[in-house]
């Protein structure tokens, strides 16, 4: 049964780390949220160790810079784990080929910058479809265009046998009060197709590992038993910590906002329908990160 609290306080002291999703918990991709914010400067303050696990389809030093854009604080977070980093790495070291067709907008093209952890890097070289030995896919070209457009490139992909690198398993996310589409849409329409499609962010383990290195390179080696993961995705954020065997804090309030009836708090009826129609059970549950 999934506990509805009222602030984060309320549980910190069970933890000595947190795994923090970004959009729809400290950000609603052009405002910060303030509450959050200061929930996370007060769990450092007690010696709480933040690490920003996000499916961003980029190299963490994108998302600062990000984040900096933002106004989201340095002084709220430690580091950062990037499904981008995970799928990066992948890359560089051949999952998809050395020849790729590339999905996604231009702002996304960071992430085919070198990436100096990996020994003896593949050359990437960017092509078209039909040349293309493998599939980059950082999101679609037109967030607000129904994936379904794409049927007849992810068709020919299929047919050629290509593999789906997704950076980011998102399948929607909330830019202000727009919603727009992500990778993992494209990925779960590929995988339906009959297609191959690889995973790297959240719910999957490789960015559960990256977090982890994050901190040990930090000097912070923590037991899962001490960590807690936040998030608002309930099949990204909440399923992945639960396949983690970590707690996890579900944030009402961002994508299943209208599911769980949520203003200030989820209606606890709403939230139980919904959980258990996803099959995912959080440890705790808020409507806002505070």
């Amino acid at each position: 049964m999934t506990r509805i609290i009222e602030r984060l306080s309320e549980v910190s002291t069970n933890y000595d780390a947190y795994f923090v999703d970004l959009w729809g918990c400290v950000h609603d991709g052009v405002h910060p949220y303030t509450d959050a914010v200061d929930a996370l400067r007060q769990v450092r303050a007690n010696g709480g160790f933040v690490v920003l696990v996000t499916n961003a389809p980029r190299h963490r030093t994108s998302v600062e810079g990000q984040l900096d854009q933002i106004g989201v604080p340095r002084d709220c977070w430690d580091t950062i784990a990037t499904s981008g980093d995970s799928a990066r790495a992948a890359m560089f070291t051949g999952a998809v080929g050395n020849k790729v067709w590339f999905m996604g907008e231009d702002h996304d093209r960071s992430f085919f910058d070198p990436l100096a952890l990996i020994d003896n890097p593949v050359d990437i070289e960017e092509v078209a479809l039909d040349k293309a030995d493998g599939i980059v896919c950082c999101g679609p070209f037109d967030p607000h265009t129904h994936p379904d457009t794409l049927r007849p490139q992810l068709l020919l992909a299929k047919q050629k046998g290509l593999k789906l690198l997704c950076a980011n398993p998102d399948i929607v996310v909330d830019r202000g009060a727009t919603r727009e589409w992500c990778a993992g849409a494209i990925a779960q329409l590929y995988t339906e197709m009959g297609g191959e499609s690889l995973y790297f962010g959240k719910p999957h383990p490789p960015i559960y590992d990256l977090a982890r290195r994050r901190m040990t390179a930090e000097g912070r080696a923590v037991d899962d038993s001490r960590i807690l993961a936040i998030g608002d995705g309930i099949l990204t954020d909440i399923k992945g910590a639960q396949g983690e065997d970590i707690d996890s804090l579900f944030i009402t309030g961002g994508l299943a906002r209208d599911e769980t009836k949520t203003d200030r708090q989820p209606d606890p009826d709403a939230l139980q329908m919904f959980t258990t129609a996803e099959m995912v059970t959080p440890t705790f549950a808020i409507g806002y990160l505070r």
